[in-house]
């Protein structure tokens, strides 16, 4: 069957809280630590996040977004969906550059103009692409900067940690999900975790719509309707 990937958002959004760093522990701590900082003691060493689609960078980014709003702070955020996004603001706490890997070269030349007033200003910077550093197809100053600082490969959830994080998530919700469904989702649909729990949104509104457990009959009901 076709794999597919629901165009739904998640009511919560990507947080660092609700981010499983499965094999990825190191990564989530060194983000953790460097929010913990502030702006006169967190390390403006730029950090680079990579690896496949699901794996988790992205979610990384916005958790960190969320978090730096959550204690006041403004940020640059640039990805590959976004254009004429405008000149460096010094009143950013740090640059945010997710997809750099799909930048064309208008964003490669904004996220380049960025990197540099955030470097002169002190300011961090967290990055995120598919590709290591030296893999990146993009112009040769912006390149080398990603990899000046941390660089941290992620990798995606194994198949029992994604039935994990499924079922806590279910849990959370007060939904029960039985073997035999997280089975047909696995199988069925898109299988990164970014997308799962797009599923489980969309099938919770459903279930409480219809007043019926989330079954794999109900599954094919919503997906008949959608």
């Amino acid at each position: 069957m076709k794999q597919i990937v629901l165009d739904i958002g998640l009511s919560a959004g990507p947080t660092i809280a609700n981010f499983c760093p499965g094999p990825n522990q190191a990564a989530l701590e060194h983000l953790v630590l460097w929010l913990g900082g502030n702006s006169s003691t967190r390390s403006p060493l730029p950090t680079y996040y990579w690896g496949p689609v699901g794996c988790g960078k992205s979610h990384l980014l916005k958790g960190a977004r969320e978090a730096l709003r959550e204690q006041g702070a403004r940020v640059g955020w640039l990805d590959a969906s976004l254009h004429d996004e405008g000149e460096f603001n010094e009143s950013w706490a740090a640059v945010l550059l997710d997809d750099v890997d799909l930048y064309t070269s208008a964003q490669q030349h904004t996220a380049f103009n960025w990197f540099v007033n955030a470097q002169t200003l002190q300011r961090p910077v967290l990055a995120a692409g598919e590709l290591a550093p030296v893999d990146l197809k993009l112009r040769d100053d912006l390149r080398s900067r990603l990899g000046w600082g941390h660089v941290f490969r992620l990798m995606p959830l194994s198949e029992p940690e994604r039935r994990a994080v499924l079922r806590q998530a279910a849990d959370d919700r007060g939904v029960f999900l039985g073997d035999e469904v997280i089975d047909f989702m696995l199988t069925r649909f898109s299988r990164d975790l970014g997308s799962l729990m797009e599923l489980l949104e969309s099938l919770d509104g459903y279930a409480l719509q219809t007043k019926r457990a989330i079954t794999i009959p109900l599954i094919r009901s919503m997906m008949e309707n959608t």
